[in-house]
């Protein structure tokens, strides 16, 4: 089970405006996503995650759909994907999204007041998606019981310390020198 570490230390590096952007088939689609890890991945987060009494996975789009969908095949949980888009049904919330990189709306749908839900997403780097989702679904009434990102990127600003939720990682890393640099192979530091 290193499948996740050894390809996060081939996955080239990009700068953005000053944001140093790892490419990876987990946060970007690209290169292709190797089933084998994808597998691993999913076996990592039953592992990890709290999922008893879990009513349902809430993921952003785009890349945490891949993920959230393994896993939902895993555990037949159903898979709620929160939307850049708006669709004007009923019961809809609205959140602003703000990470390193950029801004934007997304909407939450089929997420009611009472839900127990499992909140997973690709990377987490700013925590800046990630604490937006989380105060929306607070603020319909939904009990978030656990939260997982599958990579953390250390050193960036932590808008998630606002927040009650400790976000638990399966792999923790820095971008180095221009390379990734894997801290915890595990995500617990």
């Amino acid at each position: 089970m290193d499948r996740l570490p050894r390809s996060l230390r081939d996955a080239p590096v990009v700068e953005k405006d000053g944001y140093h952007y790892f490419v990876h088939p987990v946060s970007d689609g690209v290169p292709a996503l190797d089933p084998g890890l994808l597998r691993e991945i999913t076996v990592r987060i039953l592992r990890k995650a709290n999922l008893a009494d879990v009513d349902k996975i809430v993921t952003p789009a785009a890349m945490g759909i891949h993920i959230s969908t393994a896993l939902s095949l895993a555990t037949d949980l159903p898979l709620v994907v929160v939307r850049k888009r708006q669709y004007g049904l009923d019961g809809e919330v609205s959140l602003s999204q703000v990470t390193g990189y950029s801004e934007s709306e997304m909407y939450v749908n089929d997420v009611s007041a009472g839900d127990r839900v499992l909140l997973l997403d690709d990377v987490l780097s700013t925590g800046g998606t990630l604490s937006a989702l989380i105060g929306a679904l607070e603020d319909i009434g939904a009990e978030v019981t656990d939260t997982v990102a599958v990579i953390k990127k250390v050193g960036g600003g932590d808008a998630l310390d606002d927040t009650d939720h400790d976000i638990k990682t399966l792999v923790n890393v820095d971008v180095v020198d221009g390379e990734v640099v894997v801290v915890d192979e595990d995500g617990d530091g």
